[in-house]
């Protein structure tokens, strides 16, 4: 009798591979990978049962896709002509997340998102309709509540150093300082870092290693030439150490203060990452370092929050609260 949707398997092939998607990806992975499996292979890999095993791999039969079985000595299961999805290393869960960044809200650049749309329409049908799914399930919003609608776009020469990169050339790069002075200079192009809405360009130049921002730069010319990459280049790491140096050059005042243990909440709410909880001192209360860039404005920030903390040092911080609290006291007291 014919289902709903008007397809008599239509519903025997939901509960087939809609309930075991993950497995029966899985499954279809490793006959690419093997290109002929035994259903106690399956079974050992996917930590099942053999029967278990058969019936996932009579699934993907029935529910269209090209896989046969071989039977007698040396047989097991095979795809038909070794057909491929193109994503065999890929976990099922793993393909999902990518699909992920296919949808229209996502920040990837349409290069990009239309790539991972001919993956999704390379996928067997009964899997193809979740990847298409996750390509449609998330919504982005950056913006705060009451925030003005900011759009994004990537910078103009993004693709063109993202390329760079990858093919592992120098490029004449031309780039507008803050100060609006062009430069020119050639690079050697290690990685590309997004931090929030801004792209930065990680390099090495005559003079060291530098950080530029995409967005300000006003020409990027390839060369032939090879990028020299030291070994032991980390993209992640090295980003880790650029970011710490601009906190400490945007932020180089530290105060110390010791809070009471229920305040520390409180302060990781008002200073994110300008905060450093330490151990506990012998009354119980938490030491902490929180970063800033001047005394009187940090003091001001602070002055509310004497119910939880006590600022230690240094001297100018404490002598800018005194200064609030008595002018507080005088104008409420």
């Amino acid at each position: 009798m014919p289902t709903e949707t008007g397809h008599p398997m239509t519903g025997i092939l939901w509960n087939v591979v809609g309930v075991r998607a993950d497995r029966l990806m899985a499954v279809l992975l490793l006959l690419q990978q093997r290109e002929q499996v035994t259903a106690a292979e399956v079974a050992r890999e996917l930590e099942v049962s053999e029967r278990t095993a058969r019936r996932d791999l009579d699934a993907l039969a029935m529910a269209g896709v090209p896989v046969y079985s071989m039977q007698g000595r040396g047989g097991g299961w095979r795809l038909v002509g070794g057909a491929r999805t193109d994503l065999s290393g890929l976990t099922a869960g793993e393909a999902r997340a990518l699909f992920l960044v296919a949808g229209p809200a996502s920040a990837a650049t349409p290069a990009v998102k239309a790539a991972l749309r001919k993956l999704v329409h390379a996928l067997p049908e009964p899997f193809r309709v979740q990847a298409e799914a996750a390509a449609s399930s998330l919504v982005t919003d950056p913006r705060r509540w009451g925030s003005s609608r900011v759009e994004h776009r990537p910078p103009r020469f993004l693709d063109e150093l993202q390329d760079a990169v990858i093919r592992g050339v120098q490029v004449r790069l031309g780039y507008i300082d803050r100060t609006g002075a062009e430069t020119e200079r050639t690079v050697h192009p290690l990685g590309i870092v997004a931090k929030g809405p801004s792209w930065y360009l990680v390099c090495n130049t005559e003079a060291g290693r530098r950080t530029f921002r995409i967005d300000r730069v006003s020409s990027a010319d390839p060369t032939d030439d090879p990028v020299h990459r030291p070994e032991d280049f980390d993209l992640a790491g090295s980003w880790r150490e650029i970011a710490d140096e601009v906190d400490r050059k945007r932020m180089p005042l530290e105060i110390q203060a010791v809070c009471v243990p229920h305040g520390t909440g409180m302060l990781r709410i008002g200073f994110g990452d300008r905060l450093e909880v330490g151990g506990p001192t012998t009354d119980g209360r938490i030491e902490v370092v929180i970063r800033g860039n001047d005394e009187y404005v940090l003091a001001g920030e602070l002055a509310g929050l004497v119910e939880w903390l006590e600022v230690t040092g240094p001297p100018g911080v404490r002598d800018h609260l005194a200064s609030i609290g008595k002018a507080l006291v005088e104008r409420y007291g």
